[in-house]
């Protein structure tokens, strides 16, 4: 005899067709709550910020030539830079070592004096550097001495977002003083422009090694 089923009669009279729909309902419910969970999570949970990035850049090799552009002294620059002549005269001489590439600029004058004025002038030159200093984090002198050329330096590397990271004075200490600043025409971030300066650190010791005053 058959039996027919309706929907009173599902749970006593046909346990088959009832086990079945339940299943399929149970299954139904569970892919729903597998779809839902990821979409709850991801949409309250906290957004992580992506780091901060800086374009890379791609220096070339270090080549180097003479310049003997003036009267008072020369050295060897980077083929990659660009000598700009500021002025010339009685007072002195003021030149930009320019990087075009790299958006930066060795700040260079000079000035004739007698042994006299050497400390004095050494001094102030000192108290120009560190007024930097209030923003760095710290200030590293490096002296350098050339004796058989008489030349003497100090090399000033200024760590942390400042203005001029590095400076320089050269001087014979008795009728020539030379010194230099390089600066970035940038808001300053170390982050940023590391590969850059220990680029350009390398030509401007290139350049002190390389200076020498007229015979």
């Amino acid at each position: 005899m058959k039996r027919n089923c309706d929907s009173s009669s599902l749970r006593g009279l046909c346990p088959k067709q009832s086990s079945l729909q339940l299943f399929w309902f149970a299954l139904g419910r569970a892919l729903i709550c597998a779809l839902c969970v990821p979409v709850l999570f991801f949409s309250c949970s906290e957004p992580v910020p992506k780091p901060y990035g800086y374009y890379r850049i791609d220096l070339p090799e270090h080549r180097y030539i003479k310049y003997e552009g003036s009267k008072n002294f020369s050295f060897n620059i980077s083929s990659n830079a660009v000598i700009e002549l500021v002025a010339d005269n009685e007072k002195g001489e003021w030149l930009n070592i320019c990087y075009p590439g790299l958006n930066a600029t060795i700040y260079c004058s000079y000035f004739s004096m007698n042994p006299a004025m050497f400390v004095d002038i050494s001094e102030d030159n000192r108290k120009l550097v560190y007024r930097h200093a209030l923003k760095a984090n710290a200030v590293t002198e490096i002296s350098f001495s050339n004796s058989a050329d008489k030349v003497y330096g100090v090399f000033y590397n200024l760590e942390g977002n400042v203005a001029t990271p590095v400076q320089f004075t050269l001087t014979d200490s008795t009728k020539n003083f030379f010194r230099a600043s390089l600066l970035f025409n940038n808001i300053p971030n170390q982050d940023s422009i590391t590969p850059t300066l220990n680029f350009i650190k390398e030509d401007i010791k290139q350049l002190m090694e390389s200076f020498r005053w007229p015979i």
